[in-house]
Protein backbone atom coordinates (compact mmCIF):
# COMPACT_ATOMS: atom_id res chain seq x y z
CA UNK A 1 0.00 0.00 0.00
CA UNK A 2 1.47 3.45 -1.03
CA UNK A 3 -0.76 5.55 1.44
CA UNK A 4 2.67 7.48 2.14
CA UNK A 5 2.85 8.98 -1.23
CA UNK A 6 2.21 12.76 -1.52
CA UNK A 7 2.77 14.98 -3.90
CA UNK A 8 6.06 17.70 -3.22
CA UNK A 9 7.34 21.15 -3.82
CA UNK A 10 6.44 22.35 -7.04
CA UNK A 11 4.14 19.61 -8.00
CA UNK A 12 1.82 21.12 -5.75
CA UNK A 13 1.23 24.58 -7.77
CA UNK A 14 1.17 23.01 -11.11
CA UNK A 15 -1.26 20.29 -9.56
CA UNK A 16 -3.74 23.01 -8.18
CA UNK A 17 -3.23 25.03 -11.70
CA UNK A 18 -4.58 21.71 -13.22
CA UNK A 19 -7.44 21.49 -10.53
CA UNK A 20 -8.68 25.28 -11.81
CA UNK A 21 -8.17 24.21 -15.26
CA UNK A 22 -10.24 20.98 -15.02
CA UNK A 23 -13.06 22.50 -13.05
CA UNK A 24 -13.57 25.37 -15.12
CA UNK A 25 -13.79 23.05 -17.78
CA UNK A 26 -16.92 21.80 -16.25
CA UNK A 27 -19.80 23.52 -18.02
CA UNK A 28 -21.87 23.44 -14.61
CA UNK A 29 -19.43 25.18 -12.89
CA UNK A 30 -18.75 27.16 -15.52
CA UNK A 31 -21.95 28.47 -16.20
CA UNK A 32 -23.21 28.74 -12.67
CA UNK A 33 -20.24 31.11 -12.04
CA UNK A 34 -20.88 33.26 -15.26
CA UNK A 35 -24.47 33.18 -14.54
CA UNK A 36 -23.40 34.40 -11.33
CA UNK A 37 -26.18 31.59 -9.48
CA UNK A 38 -24.24 31.85 -6.57
CA UNK A 39 -24.61 35.54 -6.24
CA UNK A 40 -22.23 38.29 -6.51
CA UNK A 41 -18.91 36.26 -5.01
CA UNK A 42 -19.93 33.17 -7.14
CA UNK A 43 -16.27 33.42 -8.08
CA UNK A 44 -14.59 33.18 -5.21
CA UNK A 45 -17.06 30.16 -4.47
CA UNK A 46 -15.62 28.35 -6.99
CA UNK A 47 -12.04 29.31 -6.41
CA UNK A 48 -12.87 28.11 -2.83
CA UNK A 49 -13.59 24.82 -4.48
CA UNK A 50 -10.03 24.37 -6.17
CA UNK A 51 -8.74 25.52 -2.47
CA UNK A 52 -10.99 22.74 -0.50
CA UNK A 53 -9.99 20.12 -3.62
CA UNK A 54 -6.30 20.64 -3.81
CA UNK A 55 -6.33 21.15 0.25
CA UNK A 56 -8.22 17.36 0.10
CA UNK A 57 -5.48 15.83 -2.10
CA UNK A 58 -2.71 17.27 -0.17
CA UNK A 59 -3.45 17.32 3.98
CA UNK A 60 -5.29 13.88 3.72
CA UNK A 61 -3.13 11.37 5.72
CA UNK A 62 -5.46 8.57 5.22
CA UNK A 63 -6.26 6.93 1.84
CA UNK A 64 -8.54 9.19 -0.36
CA UNK A 65 -11.52 7.51 -1.55
CA UNK A 66 -13.27 8.81 -4.57
CA UNK A 67 -16.61 9.46 -2.61
CA UNK A 68 -15.28 11.78 -0.30
CA UNK A 69 -13.85 13.80 -3.26
CA UNK A 70 -17.65 13.70 -4.98
CA UNK A 71 -19.13 15.25 -1.71
CA UNK A 72 -16.73 17.99 -2.29
CA UNK A 73 -17.48 18.81 -5.40
CA UNK A 74 -21.22 18.21 -4.58
CA UNK A 75 -20.83 20.95 -1.45
CA UNK A 76 -19.03 23.30 -3.55
CA UNK A 77 -21.60 23.28 -6.63
CA UNK A 78 -24.13 23.29 -3.68
CA UNK A 79 -22.47 26.63 -2.54
CA UNK A 80 -23.66 27.98 -5.96
CA UNK A 81 -27.15 26.95 -5.78
CA UNK A 82 -26.40 24.11 -8.44
CA UNK A 83 -27.73 20.53 -7.87
CA UNK A 84 -25.76 18.30 -9.99
CA UNK A 85 -27.82 15.12 -11.56
CA UNK A 86 -25.97 14.53 -14.53
CA UNK A 87 -22.83 12.30 -13.61
CA UNK A 88 -21.01 15.01 -13.95
CA UNK A 89 -19.75 15.23 -10.53
CA UNK A 90 -18.40 11.55 -10.86
CA UNK A 91 -16.94 11.99 -14.13
CA UNK A 92 -14.81 15.20 -12.95
CA UNK A 93 -14.16 13.48 -9.32
CA UNK A 94 -12.41 10.69 -11.57
CA UNK A 95 -10.48 12.74 -13.74
CA UNK A 96 -9.03 14.53 -10.47
CA UNK A 97 -8.22 11.40 -9.33
CA UNK A 98 -6.17 9.96 -12.39
CA UNK A 99 -4.55 13.23 -12.53
CA UNK A 100 -3.38 13.09 -9.41
CA UNK A 101 -2.30 9.92 -9.82
CA UNK A 102 -0.23 10.78 -12.76
CA UNK A 103 1.20 13.78 -10.79
CA UNK A 104 2.24 11.29 -7.70
CA UNK A 105 4.37 9.17 -11.01
CA UNK A 106 5.70 12.27 -12.41
CA UNK A 107 3.24 12.69 -15.29
CA UNK A 108 2.07 15.74 -16.13
CA UNK A 109 0.69 14.45 -19.68
CA UNK A 110 -2.71 15.17 -18.60
CA UNK A 111 -2.03 18.76 -17.16
CA UNK A 112 -0.03 19.93 -20.31
CA UNK A 113 -3.25 18.58 -22.32
CA UNK A 114 -5.88 20.80 -19.81
CA UNK A 115 -3.52 24.05 -20.74
CA UNK A 116 -3.52 23.16 -24.08
CA UNK A 117 -6.89 22.74 -24.61
CA UNK A 118 -7.78 25.77 -22.22
CA UNK A 119 -5.40 28.13 -24.55
CA UNK A 120 -7.44 26.60 -28.02
CA UNK A 121 -10.53 27.23 -25.93
CA UNK A 122 -9.32 30.92 -25.17
CA UNK A 123 -8.80 31.81 -28.72
CA UNK A 124 -12.50 30.25 -29.97
CA UNK A 125 -14.65 31.09 -27.15
CA UNK A 126 -17.55 29.06 -26.54
CA UNK A 127 -20.78 30.82 -25.44
CA UNK A 128 -23.53 29.07 -23.73
CA UNK A 129 -27.21 29.78 -24.24
CA UNK A 130 -30.24 28.56 -21.46
CA UNK A 131 -33.13 28.36 -22.94
CA UNK A 132 -36.27 29.20 -20.39
CA UNK A 133 -38.33 26.23 -21.05
CA UNK A 134 -41.39 28.39 -21.30
CA UNK A 135 -41.50 29.76 -17.71
CA UNK A 136 -43.51 32.52 -16.87
CA UNK A 137 -41.98 35.79 -15.71
CA UNK A 138 -44.21 35.69 -12.70
CA UNK A 139 -41.49 33.96 -10.60
CA UNK A 140 -40.33 36.83 -8.42
CA UNK A 141 -40.28 34.74 -4.86
CA UNK A 142 -36.66 34.75 -5.28
CA UNK A 143 -37.03 30.81 -3.39
CA UNK A 144 -36.23 28.53 -6.46
CA UNK A 145 -32.82 29.61 -7.30
CA UNK A 146 -31.26 26.08 -7.56
CA UNK A 147 -30.68 24.85 -11.23
CA UNK A 148 -31.20 20.86 -11.34
CA UNK A 149 -28.87 19.02 -14.23
CA UNK A 150 -31.22 16.24 -14.74
CA UNK A 151 -29.22 13.17 -16.22
CA UNK A 152 -32.60 11.86 -17.83
CA UNK A 153 -32.16 14.47 -20.55
CA UNK A 154 -29.97 14.89 -23.82
CA UNK A 155 -28.61 18.19 -22.70
CA UNK A 156 -28.77 20.06 -19.57
CA UNK A 157 -32.17 20.79 -18.17
CA UNK A 158 -32.47 24.24 -16.49
CA UNK A 159 -35.01 25.19 -13.76
CA UNK A 160 -34.06 28.68 -12.77
CA UNK A 161 -36.18 32.18 -12.12
CA UNK A 162 -36.56 34.04 -15.35
CA UNK A 163 -34.59 37.07 -13.92
CA UNK A 164 -31.39 34.31 -13.94
CA UNK A 165 -32.04 34.09 -17.72
CA UNK A 166 -31.15 34.86 -21.38
CA UNK A 167 -34.15 37.64 -21.69
CA UNK A 168 -33.60 38.20 -25.41
CA UNK A 169 -35.16 35.34 -26.74
CA UNK A 170 -36.32 35.60 -30.06
CA UNK A 171 -39.79 33.95 -30.13
CA UNK A 172 -41.18 36.34 -27.47
CA UNK A 173 -43.47 38.49 -28.62
CA UNK A 174 -42.43 42.40 -27.93
CA UNK A 175 -44.30 44.63 -26.67
CA UNK A 176 -45.38 48.18 -28.87
CA UNK A 177 -43.79 50.53 -27.17
CA UNK A 178 -44.30 53.86 -29.41
CA UNK A 179 -46.96 55.48 -29.58
CA UNK A 180 -50.22 56.52 -27.98
CA UNK A 181 -52.80 54.49 -27.19
CA UNK A 182 -56.60 55.53 -27.99
CA UNK A 183 -57.18 57.20 -24.79
CA UNK A 184 -53.98 59.73 -25.03
CA UNK A 185 -51.57 57.65 -22.66
CA UNK A 186 -48.26 56.51 -23.84
CA UNK A 187 -47.68 52.45 -23.60
CA UNK A 188 -44.31 51.55 -21.75
CA UNK A 189 -42.53 48.48 -21.50
CA UNK A 190 -42.00 47.15 -18.38
CA UNK A 191 -38.68 47.15 -16.63
CA UNK A 192 -37.89 43.84 -17.72
CA UNK A 193 -37.91 44.81 -21.96
CA UNK A 194 -35.49 47.88 -20.70
CA UNK A 195 -32.56 47.23 -23.01
CA UNK A 196 -34.24 45.28 -25.57
CA UNK A 197 -34.10 47.48 -29.20
CA UNK A 198 -37.84 47.67 -30.69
Amino acid sequence: MEGARRLQGQSIAVFNEGIGLLLFRWSALRTAVENEWGGRESRVKADQLVTNVLSWFTQFKEPLYIDDLEDILDQGMLSLNVEVEDGSIEEVAEKLMVMHEEFLDGNFSSFENLRKANLEQATHPHTAQIVNDGEDDSDEDGDDETMIVDSNSSSMNTEIPRSHSNNNSVNEPRPNVSGEADDGWVVVSNRRNKGRKN
